[in-house]
């Protein structure tokens, strides 16, 4: 493991990762009492920075590369931005649903289609539900989706997914790295 991805779980232990009391939902449905939450981990600059070159440094070591990174907003904005300042690229955010009015874009940032290599980025999955979603944005546009990364892999469930679609998939963090129990979905 590189030292600046180690830099990074570590960051996102001191900061994201929280122990509740009582388990709380995740977006996938899923109950947890560890919360993580990404977006505090890298809400001071020094921090996002550190985590997206840890994310730009893996993703090249694998041979990959991209000329444009975006991912589900909110989840994946500030790293989206973090990427895009270290990588010199373009940029984009996925919706979950156009928003009904202005131009009714799926899609905001940089205009993507044939001929574009993605990364597709997310603070925390379980599923990969909205990741998956987000791929799927992207790919209807033309464009294709290259490489997966998140800052937190909470369980064993989106990782095969991803791979399945032939994606290089990246997580910075597994559940095992963050020594907290990986979450399952509720049966």
């Amino acid at each position: 493991m590189g030292s600046l991805q180690q830099q990074a779980i570590e960051i996102i232990k001191s900061k994201g990762l929280k122990r509740l009391e009582e388990p709380i939902q995740l977006a996938s449905g899923a109950m947890s009492q560890d919360f993580v939450d990404g977006k505090l981990a890298t809400a001071h600059f020094d921090d996002l920075e550190l985590a997206s070159r840890a994310i730009v440094d893996g993703i090249l070591l694998q041979g990959v590369e991209f000329d444009v990174v975006g991912g589900p907003t909110l989840g994946a904005d500030a790293l989206t931005i973090g990427i895009a300042g270290i990588q010199r690229c373009r940029w984009f955010f996925v919706r979950k649903e156009p928003k009904g009015r202005g131009t009714n874009k799926l899609i905001e940032g940089s205009p993507i289609g044939d001929g574009d290599r993605c990364l597709i980025v997310e603070d925390a999955i379980t599923t990969g539900g909205s990741l998956l979603k987000a791929v799927d944005a992207v790919e209807a546009t033309g464009a294709k989706v290259v490489a997966v990364s998140t800052l937190v892999d909470r369980g064993e469930i989106a990782g095969p997914l991803i791979e399945k679609r032939g994606i290089l998939y990246y997580p910075i963090a597994t559940y095992l790295d963050l020594g907290i129990e990986p979450v399952e979905l509720p049966s």
